[in-house]
């Protein structure tokens, strides 16, 4: 299992693309506003203290190219000490910088049941109650009379509503469904402003689950004015068994420390790079266990039910607004059912676990799993982070 990373964490076409990105500096106690040039992590943060007040330029990715900055580090030694926290026996160097999740005042939002097949495994953890051993017997159950694949079915549609009081008169009827092939979709808090986790870090599941997964996410960059100016990886940590129990337990099962990671770096969009590009993204998942269990998938965002404009305009308009632009996850294709333990028990992490998350534009997510009372907790908000730019200086009148 291979723990160190180098430029490999970054997209195919790193040296043509324009990516923004976090990088704590431990030579100022702070964090640094970043882009890549000629191998080097150049710090703008004079020119922006926040990636948000960056992506809410008119072009951000041409006023990112045309920025001047300091160089801060080497990017491959950049990549190497975020990358060593995955690593026990290196560690991590205190002294040198690392990367931070590459978002900061934003709203971190999500949107869930937008891909047809893991909708049916959110239909089946209500109906097991959170229970993983009853899930495969559930699952045969719900197949045998719906199918499989919904994947016709558009949401919202004269279709959609035929199939929901078809459902209901047999009582399969479920939540999920309604916001999978509904005309609302489901829009949730995912995690609070300053807390996600970047490439490197390791992430944190509640000790109180025994059924639990990744879901790996294409994540909307969104400008206060609603405009998506860029993309980035996610990992969307989702406790099955606390959301299986109850709908309502939906904060409990998603926000937790260390259970969302966003990275390595948002791309933005510029001549190279389009919306259009996020809508053909492929992603691929790896989990490598330290008891050699190795967990690999695949998923095309061309799966998705709603368009990500769609899913981005019901999440911020003229009812619901974020003056400091939000990131928001897309959905996820991923529901793991393979037994890693007894059989029909499914998937679920043990610590330990290395979870890598991929597309070619945007690079690698790697994170290691541990539980998330014992990795470090979350301590710098946005109070922390105005007075550091505040004591560097960097706060200004518009």
């Amino acid at each position: 299992m291979r723990h160190g990373l180098g430029q490999e964490i970054l997209p195919e076409d790193w040296r043509q693309a324009t990516l923004v990105g976090r990088v704590w500096n431990p030579a100022i106690a702070g964090p640094c506003v970043v882009t890549l040039r000629d191998g080097m992590a150049i710090d703008v943060t004079r020119h922006w203290p926040t990636v948000a007040e960056l992506l809410d330029a008119p072009d951000p990715a041409a006023a990112l190219q045309a920025a001047d900055g300091e160089s801060l580090a080497p990017v491959e030694a950049l990549l190497a000490n975020s990358a060593a926290a995955n690593n026990a026996s290196k560690g991590q160097d205190p002294q040198q910088p690392w990367l931070l999740a590459p978002c900061d005042l934003q709203a971190v939002k999500a949107a869930g049941v937008t891909f047809a097949r893991s909708m049916l495994e959110r239909v089946i953890e209500e109906q097991t109650k959170g229970d993983p051993a009853a899930a495969e017997g559930v699952r045969k159950l719900i197949v045998a009379e719906i199918g499989d694949d919904l994947r016709a079915v558009k949401p919202g549609s004269d279709a959609a509503l035929r199939l929901k009081q078809a459902l209901m008169a047999r009582g399969l009827w479920s939540q999920y469904l309604e916001v999978g092939i509904g005309p609302d979709a489901e829009i949730f808090t995912k995690a609070q402003p300053m807390s996600a986790v970047g490439c490197g870090a390791e992430i944190g599941i509640h000790p109180i689950s025994s059924w639990n997964n990744p879901e790996p996410e294409i994540v909307l960059a969104i400008a206060s004015s609603g405009q998506i100016v860029g993309a980035s990886l996610g990992n969307d940590v989702n406790l099955r068994d606390v959301e299986g129990r109850s709908a309502l337990l939906l904060g409990k099962a998603k926000d937790n420390n260390g259970s969302c990671a966003i990275g390595p770096f948002i791309r933005l969009f510029d001549a190279g790079f389009t919306l259009d590009d996020v809508r053909k993204a492929e992603l691929t998942l790896t989990v490598e266990g330290e008891d050699g269990f190795r967990l690999e998938g695949s998923s095309s965002m061309a799966e998705i039910s709603r368009d990500v404009s769609d899913l981005a305009a019901q999440t911020i308009g003229p009812n619901h607004q974020y003056p400091d632009g939000l990131v928001l996850f897309t959905g996820t294709l991923f529901a793991p059912v393979e037994d890693r333990g007894a059989p029909g028990q499914g998937f679920t992490h043990k610590p330990g676990d290395l979870v890598t998350i991929a597309s070619p534009a945007l690079g690698r997510l790697v994170n290691r799993v541990n539980r998330s009372d014992r990795i470090p907790a979350w301590n710098f908000g946005t109070g922390a982070l105005m007075r550091n730019l505040a004591g560097r200086g960097l706060l200004r009148q518009a």
